[in-house]
């Protein structure tokens, strides 16, 4: 199926948003949301989208027998992980203390209490993490078109450390500087909806649909 986009089903990502939003951009491709591992593996590429509690997540993509699947398709197809999609790629969750994918060498960890402070006024900062904010791009072919510092919009309470630098490919500040998109080989993540974030959200999808890793 070289013009399908298959956008992994395993109950817990925002499924509806994702594939509108991919649709708007995906041209003569087709958006097919599945739970079929065949479906996943026979797809031109894929989007791992993820929303709520990891070890939920973990839990559903285990039940639902598409662990491998996503495993495989992070090997050789153009591959997009969003939100808890891009965590679930690393090796370990501090939320429920559970393991990921292990495809990246690195950790999910919560906002440290302590260092949430706005540096600018010493207002407190909430967790989760919700709104817009900037992201500061490093050199990827996703980024085309999106001007650097260009706004994202984000939910969420972990964030991925003790990564390898050279995966990091956009850092937000959030009373900390994180990593908030890593990219290697045929693989682009992100802790941001793109679904969610207009324009610039709108192009990132854009550039993967015709992106050739």
């Amino acid at each position: 199926m070289a013009d399908v986009i298959a956008v992994i089903d395993y109950g817990m990502g925002n499924l509806r948003s994702v594939s509108k939003a991919l649709e708007h951009v995906a041209g003569a491709k087709q958006v097919v949301v599945t739970a079929d591992p065949a479906v996943v593996a026979a797809a031109e590429r894929v989007v791992f989208p993820g929303q709520g509690a990891m070890p939920d997540c973990m839990r559903e993509l285990e039940a639902r027998g598409l662990r491998a699947a996503v495993i495989q398709a992070a090997k050789d197809k153009p591959f997009l992980g969003i939100c808890v999609g891009e965590q679930m790629l690393f090796e370990h969750s501090e939320e429920g203390d559970v393991p990921g994918l292990g495809i990246f060498a690195g950790d999910v960890k919560r906002f440290p209490d302590e260092m949430m402070v706005d540096r600018n006024n010493g207002q407190r900062l909430k967790v989760p993490h919700m709104g817009w904010n900037e992201v500061q791009q490093k050199p990827h072919a996703l980024w085309d078109g999106i001007a650097d510092r260009s706004r994202f919009y984000f939910v969420h309470s972990y964030c991925v450390q003790h990564i390898d630098p050279l995966l990091t490919t956009g850092i937000c500040d959030y009373g900390i500087p994180f990593t908030c998109a890593v990219g290697r080989d045929n693989i682009f993540a992100v802790q941001f909806h793109p679904e969610k974030s207009a324009r610039d959200g709108l192009q990132l999808l854009k550039n993967f649909v015709v992106w050739r890793p």
